[in-house]
């Protein structure tokens, strides 16, 4: 398949980035031919506790982690965004600045799928973008709020060389890595050894923060 033109948004937390994002990152790109995949850290979660890192570190990361990729880039606008972060107004954002036809795709994983309903205005994004999702082993669609699996059945994409600029769902082919920036957080506070699970451009940075945060 070639988008040429589309854009994929991939947010989260990265709290760190790690391998697994990374991995994803790339085949969102690759999977689906995108000319460019965003990744967006978010700066205050609605959906879940204060992160482990600020969010100028974790965007520092990012920035790190995608500079030796071509086609990723770190975008900022959540971290300079004041209050909550919701993905709908980062996608109306998104939308505004590459105009209306241009297709645009939003990547998420399955544990955020099962939350979907939760989310403000969770209908809207498929009025914004096509859907994505990165699913885990064992994920089923009856785990699924039943709006979600209404929108589950009746949007899954047949033609993808149609380039519609919104409105789909797909699954990511590729199975994500079975770690996590819980797992990695875990590590940390414990004074083990992560460097496995971190993009190389990631590990100084990090370990040098995490120094001075100890020594301040």
């Amino acid at each position: 398949m070639n988008n040429s033109s589309a854009i994929g948004v991939f947010g989260g937390t990265f709290d760190p980035i790690h391998i697994g994002h990374l991995r994803l990152a790339c085949a969102f790109r690759d999977e689906l031919g995108l000319h460019e995949v965003r990744l967006i850290p978010t700066g205050e979660p609605p959906h879940r506790q204060r992160p482990y890192l600020p969010a100028t570190v974790r965007l520092a990361l990012v920035q790190a982690a995608v500079r030796d990729h071509t086609g990723l880039v770190a975008d900022e606008r959540e971290v300079r965004r004041h209050g909550y972060c919701y993905t709908v107004d980062t996608l109306r954002e998104i939308r505004q600045q590459i105009g209306p036809t241009r297709p645009l795709y939003l990547l998420i994983g399955g544990d955020s799928l099962l939350q979907l309903h939760t989310w403000r205005e969770w209908q809207q994004l498929f009025a914004l973008a096509h859907l994505v999702v990165a699913t885990r082993p064992g994920f089923a669609m009856a785990d699924l709020a039943p709006e979600v699996q209404h929108f589950w059945q009746t949007r899954q994409a047949d033609d993808f060389a149609k380039q519609s600029a919104a409105g789909t769902i797909r699954t990511l082919s590729l199975a994500p890595l079975d770690v996590s920036a819980t797992q990695i957080r875990a590590k940390l506070q414990a004074n083990e050894d992560v460097s496995a699970l971190l993009p190389p451009a990631v590990r100084e940075p990090l370990m040098t923060y995490l120094h001075c945060k100890k020594t301040q």
